[in-house]
């Protein structure tokens, strides 16, 4: 069985790691995968790729677009790699290639996971820097700045006025769950 798993860190996913991306990447190359996909994974739970590393039989082979979507650290995706390569399951990433279960593929692997954390490491405190010297201004606000939703209080009435659903209100007005339902708070105080 193919696998294709699929992992985004944040709704609004872009530069090619989108979902649909991804997918496509994966159905382009196995056009017979099943895709699985893990939402919004910022934090560090992913339970349906644990699912997926348990589920795995000899033979089977999971796919993933880029090292990044696979694991988070040097040490996760060698742990992940010699877990799967124990049950003789492949790993395919499909900007590297497929993982081999050798000396030489192990040491490949290596380096470019030690390249991609120390990357992710370099970007950390660049923006680390970038937000002490925001700190610094007297304007400065901690967190996101609000955005606005121009059509909340339309959307808001027609939902209570049973005109649409929940559902489709967010979808439309493209926010989350928890934004509407902070929206709705802040409007009755």
């Amino acid at each position: 069985m193919i696998y294709g798993y699929i992992r985004i860190s944040t709704m609004k996913q872009e530069q090619g790691n989108s979902k649909e991306d991804q997918a496509q990447a994966i159905r382009e190359r196995y056009p017979a995968a099943t895709l699985i996909e893990e939402t919004y994974s910022g934090a560090k739970e992913r339970p349906k790729f644990l699912k997926l590393l348990e589920k795995c039989v000899s033979g089977d082979t999971i796919v993933v677009t880029k090292l990044d979507r696979f694991c988070r650290s040097t040490k996760e995706g060698l742990e992940y790699i010699d877990f799967l390569h124990n049950k003789n399951v492949n790993v395919h990433i499909l900007n590297m290639g497929l993982i081999e279960d050798s000396p030489v593929g192990r040491l490949i692997v290596t380096n470019l996971l030690a390249f991609a954390e120390f990357e992710r490491a370099m970007i950390k405190e660049r923006t680390d820097a970038g937000k002490a010297i925001a700190r610094m201004k007297p304007d400065y606000k901690e967190g996101r700045h609000k955005k606005a939703v121009p059509l909340f209080g339309e959307y808001r009435r027609r939902v209570e006025n049973g005109e649409m659903q929940v559902v489709e209100a967010i979808r439309e007005l493209k926010i989350t769950k928890s934004k509407w339902y902070r929206l709705c708070k802040e409007a009755t105080v």
